[in-house]
């Protein structure tokens, strides 16, 4: 081991660590770092949602069920690498993926199960509400899901006396403090950012549009407080150990960070919170946080506006499909080659066909693909049916379909960046990659850079992903100097020397998405055919 072990017993026996740990839509991770933002352990559970009754949603048992065993996970590392068992931690902060709807009635209980941001039933109420603020209100968002949930008639709305995210409700349930980070909390609802709290003139036109249905709340009173990167939001209590580490050898008393979405955690990750940076994450969904100059011109439908940890404005451009379908090809493709006899892991079958696509032509030869395994909030669909499209004269070779199932995959997010970029003439000086779809060099970095026409990084911690971003939120809570901002802290402690791989858009790979994007936006009245009769 070429780590210092002594320093890192130290480390661990003083509770010098800060754990992160985020809820993502396939994979449930723990990341447990020193002093130095170095990670001493990792954990992870694999899940994923169920369609119950026409709603992708998670149980509350699974929920647990994954943190516990991520942390457990977590846990048994540090123990077999140190022989220390995990007692005290310095800092603990939990982030999920943004956005959904998890209302609670005065009893605490959960009162319609958990739904995910992957729902795309909420077009009525994110209409109605971008006319009401002049805000983009997407359907994802906590208020779209509660207005329409008004819009519907919905028996429980009556009974709501908490409203919050994933990540706000494993927050609450371990510290008992119903408190957000303020970049998971613009998911929710609207921010101020002179106040970096809910807008207050928005709630009220929220309330007195629900007046007239007798509801005994107002907004502000089923909210949670908000809170900005670097502020506590309280302290682990004795219950909220033994939920998240049965074993019970976690003490509590431990400060959390503000919870966060996966969206800030990536900003944080990829040192992206200054302004004209941007990151991409690109996984089971893939979207682009873009920290702006100013505001946008223009209200785009297709664009939400949230913040930074930090609470500075950000547009996003969020796509909720990406790799799935891409994923299901790979596993097809696997799945042949083993009935050849063919012997390999998962990373080799991945990197063997990513990298093949980058023989295909540069617009894919007239293949069309079209990963819709949900709705699409850019796109404007409501449901998906994955589907590939082809001309006869097409030649249908592996490169040229891989090529195009990965160019799809970022398909509905080069939309919604062409909208910034193109039409709002928002100034990007780079973009930082990281999530699955980077983790064969070289080839998703390519296209990605092919899609935005600005370079492309991948750091060498790409792979860590949003728990390690969490987690420095945790460190940054309890290390940072009372003046220092967030970004000033992650630039001078934590990527100073941080190696970076970067790529620079190649003209003719970026004439040939652009050809492909042609293609692909008439071909989505194939997509809405195929949606409307199969």
């Amino acid at each position: 081991m070429s780590r210092d072990v002594k320093k890192v017993v130290k480390a661990l026996e003083s509770g010098e660590t800060y754990l992160g740990i985020e809820l993502g839509s396939t994979r449930i991770k723990a990341v447990l770092i020193d002093g130095a933002h170095e990670t001493i352990a990792s954990g992870g559970h694999e899940w994923t949602n169920s369609l119950v009754d026409g709603i992708w949603t998670y149980s509350v048992d699974e929920i647990w069920q994954g943190i516990q065993a991520a942390y457990a996970e977590m846990a048994a590392m540090v123990e077999a690498d140190y022989g220390v068992r995990l007692s005290l931690v310095g800092g603990i902060g939990f982030s999920a993926m943004m956005h959904g709807y998890m209302a609670f009635n005065q009893e605490d209980q959960l009162l319609v199960p958990f739904r995910t941001w992957r729902n795309n039933l909420q077009g009525q109420a994110s209409e109605a509400l971008t006319k009401l603020f002049e805000y983009p209100i997407p359907q994802r968002w906590s208020i779209a899901h509660l207005y329409q949930a008004v819009l519907n008639g919905e028996e429980h709305v009556k009974d709501v006396e908490f409203l919050t995210t994933l990540a706000g409700y494993v927050h609450w349930q371990l510290t008992g403090e119903k408190k957000l980070g303020v970049g998971e909390a613009s998911g929710m609802f609207p921010i101020d950012l002179t106040t970096h709290g809910f807008n207050k003139k928005m709630m009220a036109q929220f309330d007195e549009v629900v007046l007239g249905e007798g509801y005994g709340w107002q907004l502000e009173e089923i909210l949670p407080e908000v809170l900005v990167a670097g502020q506590e939001a309280g302290l682990l209590t004795e219950k909220g150990a033994k939920l998240l580490d049965p074993s019970g050898v976690l003490k509590a008393g431990v400060p959390f960070c503000p919870a966060e979405g996966d969206a800030g955690t990536g900003m944080v990750a990829t040192n992206s919170v200054a302004r004209r940076t941007g990151n991409v994450s690109a996984g089971t969904s893939v979207f682009a946080m873009v920290v702006l100059e100013k505001d946008l011109n223009e209200v785009h439908p297709e664009i939400d506006q949230v913040t930074t940890p930090a609470g500075d404005l950000v547009a996003m451009a969020h796509s909720n499909n990406c790799t799935s379908d891409l994923n299901a090809w790979v596993g097809l493709f696997g799945e042949a080659a083993k009935a050849l006899g063919a012997e390999f892991d998962t990373t080799k079958l991945f990197e063997t066909l990513y990298t093949k696509s980058l023989e295909g032509a540069v617009d894919c030869d007239g293949i069309m693909s079209y990963g819709y395994l949900s709705g699409e909030h850019i796109t404007h669909f409501e449901e998906g049916r994955p589907m590939v499209v082809r001309k006869p004269e097409t030649a249908l070779t592996l490169a040229n379909f891989m090529r195009s199932n990965l160019y799809s995959a970022l398909g509905a997010l080069k939309i919604g960046m062409d909208i910034l970029m193109k039409d709002e003439g928002v100034q990007l000086d780079e973009m930082l990659g990281h999530g699955g779809l980077f983790k064969t060099e070289g080839v998703g970095q390519r296209y990605m850079a092919a899609a935005v026409n600005v370079p492309v990084s991948v750091m060498a911690t790409a792979g860590e992903g949003g728990a390690w971003g969490m987690a420095l939120l945790a460190a940054y809570m309890k290390k940072k100097g009372k003046s220092e901002e967030l970004g000033a802290y992650l630039s001078d402690h934590v990527f100073a020397d941080m190696e970076v791989k970067t790529m620079l858009p190649d003209p003719e790979d970026v004439a040939g998405f652009e050809a492909y994007m042609t293609r692909y936006k008439a071909g989505l009245k194939v997509e809405k055919a195929a949606v409307e009769n199969l």
